[in-house]
């Protein structure tokens, strides 16, 4: 996949500094699996180049030497049992239901005989992460190929035990038949070793012919999250398990020149280590543990640091003159120069980070709730020395992630205490050390200067973004003088990639900008869009959200608006109208959001369905009110007393989801499109409620005690 610069944390130095790769051969499959039929997939050198991320270095960056053979992807058992493995982890976006679907889609088994592992270095193959919604479009197109390798295999060995052309056969609901006889998985699988390898191009069924994929399914471990009986990283246990908690600096960059620990270490079954500027204790229970934490006294050397206040002006730089655009702007009939500030937010997962770490002599393990396991195996490995061979990585199912989990530091922890403890110590962060030591979503400043002929038409586009990221940032309008720059910039907090990444601020910043430029040229913002677009994807969901929402068939009454955004991103075309009621002190009410989203052929109706919901009320908290304040090193809203996150009352009454479906199209990712049209769409509708255009995200002020505000700044 491709490197985005606003991956910060990928690169950036890990939070705490400590003082050969895995090729199985074909024997080890059958040895860790046992009998049956195995596929592995052969991959590309292109393929290998993305799973790995391009052979960057970094923090778990690192391309390992290519086999030849990645892993086994899939395996049937004697029983008719069928487990298929993917490095991709379940975060919340439904993943495991999906990939099943795939697997038993080209096998022709039953979903419920399909068992997926996911996330294990030490038995999944090698994978860069969740992220960049590439789960959809590599891993099912994957997953597809092995399990139609699989059925393939099963057909020829009934062809062979029942002498009759390969052909004739077809695999349906776990058995082989030509329509007479009849043999089931696990019977074929029986007294066979097979090992068969696939090439990348390996047919598959196309959508058309779906039969399990393309329909709504329910989630397939749903009833163990709803009961309690899914076990998340918080609820694990070991025997002789310790309990860690980390000493945090008083301030971001502070340097450990003290520590007294003797009152703490009088305290029974407590251990404190100090490593550095790293220091944390282990206990038998979790309140022994914080009493422990309570009772260390540190020094701590400070350096000066910014504030919330300066930043817009601390990041942005000076650019060098476009004559090409100027020229145009000079002979413009219409032209707006407008700047966008938008703050750093948090990603508030609903489980914050936590990690189980177990030492057995130079062997560690550690489980965590991470997007990038073999990232974080990578960070252990080189933090403690040792080859990564020597470490696993297991992903529980986890409990959100939002880009926010790319990084291993609860796993450092964990693994650093469980190193002096000489037992397995689990570390659960707090809400406020999430809040505090995570990193954020980038903040930034974006200019924009643009300018349209008489006609209505774009005619120059100028377009720079300062620190947040360049995801997103091309423009899809026709535009004939076009400049659109990313300037990286030094972030005063630790920032990184966000669901979206930067698409989300540069969408805002381009689709408001475009809503105002409509509204100077006194042409509809739906119609201006459609005048300067020629991408037929693009304009088929704008017009289906649109139709949808009744645009132009209704007039606002007083204190209501209506806004409209378009927005392409990692094979994804969305388009999103609000309807906003902004009344006289009050904070604006979002009364209706309708989305139209087209990311190919669908693979689960019903949950890209609640996916693109979930997303366009997660876009809420940017669009409105979240927002980190910080000074002299310090966050001043780390907890959700303080810090705003979209809330029942929040929720539009009315959300609708257009959903369009392209068979004839490979399947996309639809984890962070659906959130980029929600911000500069509420833009547009408050402005016509109000006639004020709001230009800086959240557009609400943030008050001195964390709360949002009506008004028009970030803060």
């Amino acid at each position: 996949m491709t490197f985005e610069p606003e991956r910060y944390e990928l690169t950036a130095k890990p939070l705490h500094a400590f003082e050969s790769n895995w090729e199985p051969d074909r024997r080890d499959f059958f040895k860790n699996l046992g009998g049956g039929i195995v596929v592995a997939v052969l991959l590309s050198n292109s393929a290998r180049a993305q799973e790995s991320g391009g052979g960057r270095g970094g923090r778990g960056f690192r391309q390992p030497p290519a086999p030849q053979e990645v892993g086994a992807w899939l395996h049937i058992d004697t029983n008719g049992g069928v487990t298929a493995f993917t490095g991709k982890g379940e975060v919340g976006q439904n993943a495991r239901t999906s990939l099943s679907m795939a697997v038993a889609e080209e096998l022709g088994a039953p979903l419920s005989s399909v068992e997926l592992v996911m996330g294990d270095t030490d038995r999944t193959p090698f994978d860069f992460g969740t992220v960049g919604s590439r789960t959809t479009p590599d891993m099912v197109p994957q997953l597809r190929r092995a399990a139609a390798a699989a059925r393939q295999a099963l057909i020829e060995v009934a062809a062979a035990k029942w002498s009759v052309p390969a052909s004739e056969l077809q695999a349906e609901n776990g058995v082989v038949t030509d329509g007479k006889q009849s043999a089931a998985f696990g019977e074929l699988a029986r007294d066979q070793q097979i090992y068969k390898r696939v090439a990348s191009e390996s047919g598959v069924r196309p959508a058309t012919q779906w039969t399990v994929m393309g329909k709504s399914t329910p989630k397939v471990n749903g009833r163990a999250i709803v009961t309690g009986q899914h076990q998340y990283t918080f609820d694990m246990r070991l025997p002789g398990m310790l309990y860690g908690r980390v000493l945090r600096p008083e301030t971001f960059g502070a340097i450990l020149a003290s520590l007294d620990a003797s009152t703490a270490k009088q305290m029974a079954g407590v251990s404190v280590v100090r490593d550095g500027d790293f220091a944390g204790v282990t206990a038998p229970t979790t309140s022994a543990a914080a009493s422990a934490l309570a009772a260390l006294r540190a020094e701590w050397k400070n350096t000066p640091q910014t504030s919330a206040r300066t930043l817009f002006t601390d990041i942005k730089e000076p650019v060098s003159a476009s004559p090409a655009i100027d020229k145009a702007l000079a002979e413009a009939h219409h032209k707006l120069q407008r700047t966008y500030p938008v703050a750093y937010i948090a990603h508030t997962p609903l489980e914050p980070r936590a990690a189980l770490a177990r030492w057995d002599g130079d062997k560690l393990t550690v489980w965590t709730g991470t997007q990038r396991p073999f990232g974080v195996r990578t960070e252990l490995a080189q933090a403690f020395r040792i080859p990564e061979e020597n470490v696993r990585v297991i992903m529980p199912d986890t409990g959100s992630g939002y880009g926010g989990k790319h990084t291993g530091d609860a796993a450092l922890e964990a693994a650093r205490l469980a190193k002096s403890a000489g037992q397995p110590v689990k570390v659960t962060w707090t809400r406020q050390e999430e809040f505090t030591w995570a990193y954020f979503r980038p903040a930034g400043v974006i200019d924009v200067r643009s300018a349209v002929d008489s006609k209505g038409k774009l005619t120059a586009w100028e377009f720079h973004n300062f620190n947040s990221g360049n995801s997103g940032m091309n423009t899809y309008y026709d535009v004939a003088n076009k400049r659109v720059e990313f300037h990286n910039t030094k972030s005063p907090l630790r920032q990184g990639s966000y669901r979206g990444l930067a698409a989300t601020a540069n969408h805002f910043a381009r689709e408001a900008h475009m809503s105002e430029l409509a509204a100077q040229a006194g042409i509809d913002p739906f119609e201006f869009r459609m005048k300067n677009l020629s991408d037929a994807r693009l304009k088929a969901v704008l017009q289906a959200a649109a139709d949808k929402f009744g645009w132009g068939k209704k007039h606002a009454a007083a204190g209501m608006g209506f806004g409209i955004a378009a927005g392409f991103e990692k094979g994804g075309y969305v388009a999103t109208c609000a309807e906003v009621s902004v009344q006289p002190g009050r904070e604006p009410r979002i009364l209706r959001l309708t989305e139209a989203f087209e990311c190919g052929a669908i693979v689960n109706p019903g949950h890209l369905h609640t996916q693109v919901e979930g997303a366009m009320i997660m876009g809420l908290g940017g669009a409105l009110f979240e927002a980190i304040d910080f000074a002299d090193g310090k966050i001043l809203n780390p907890h959700l007393a303080r810090y705003r996150v979209p809330r029942f009352r929040d929720v539009p009454p009315q959300i609708d989801v257009v959903l369009v479906d392209r068979k004839d199209l490979p399947s996309a990712g639809a984890g962070e499109t659906p959130i980029v049209g929600v911000a500069p769409a509420i833009a547009g509708a408050i402005h016509m409620a109000t006639g004020e255009w709001r230009r800086s995200l959240p557009m609400m002020v943030l008050s001195a005690g964390g709360s949002a505000q009506s008004g028009g700044a970030a803060f």
